[in-house]
């Protein structure tokens, strides 16, 4: 492998540990619980912006979030030298579904009662940081078990399979971008160069089929994450990054 490949990974690894290390201040930038209690208000709290910017940035660079920037991911790539086996995808991935929608259609119907106040970015907030007495350290490390133990048990990554409230925000917008035929980020196989070796396979976060995804010539999957390990390990070059239109 060349350097470039390795250094591309070694950025990202210290990016998801950069995040895991702020997640103390960003905690609750990114509560299910907050856009909530500001729902019921009528304001829009700096979780719900947030999450609404993970949908936006989707539609265009997809779950680049997930594999670059998450806290959670962060934690949980780090178990998997103590859990390296792979996560079973498939209907399980469906069970952050019946979270979220629950979920938001919890905020939209807060929103609707109590009606639109305005932006209060800061509610819960002050000083802009997440842990500041003794009582958000307990919601700290109830965050950090609950993406850890599912890991832990289930394989690589099944926080964001199975538990993740965020997810659904960008993989909704990546099908927006898909569906209205937007340039997006994203990974182009040339199946005629794959040799089926699996190291792509194993080496996904994700635990994806990916040998399958580039025999189809259609690398699309919802629980892609863009983190470019099968791009970076794939030694004849099957697999590349691209911006652009979807054929």
């Amino acid at each position: 492998m060349s350097s470039r490949p390795k250094f591309r990974q070694s950025v990202r690894h210290a990016l998801l540990f950069a995040s895991l290390l702020l997640f103390p201040i960003t905690l609750f930038y990114f509560s299910p619980y907050l856009v909530i209690d500001g729902a019921l208000r009528g304001i829009l709290t700096a979780s719900g912006a947030m999450f609404a910017a993970m949908f936006v940035w989707s539609v265009l660079l997809g779950r680049v979030w997930c594999g670059w920037l998450c806290p959670g991911a962060g934690l949980m790539e780090g178990c998997f030298a103590i859990q390296p086996k792979p996560f079973r995808t498939g209907r399980l991935d469906l069970v952050k579904w019946f979270i979220w929608v629950p979920w938001l259609s919890a905020i939209g119907l807060a929103f609707w009662f109590a009606g639109w106040q305005g932006l209060r970015l800061l509610h819960h907030l002050e000083g802009g940081v997440s842990v500041r007495e003794p009582g958000h350290f307990l919601v700290f490390y109830t965050v950090v078990l609950l993406f850890l133990v599912p890991s832990l048990l289930f394989g690589r990554r099944a926080g964001c399979h199975l538990l993740c409230w965020m997810a659904p925000f960008m993989i909704a917008g990546g099908k927006l971008g898909r569906t209205l035929r937007l340039p997006q980020l994203q990974l182009r196989p040339q199946a005629d160069k794959c040799i089926a070796c699996g190291t792509c396979r194993q080496n996904c976060p994700m635990s994806l089929d990916v040998p399958r995804l580039v025999a189809s010539g259609v690398m699309n999957h919802a629980e892609c994450v863009l983190c470019g390990t099968c791009v970076d390990g794939c030694k004849q070059g099957a697999i590349d990054f691209s911006f652009g239109r979807r054929n």
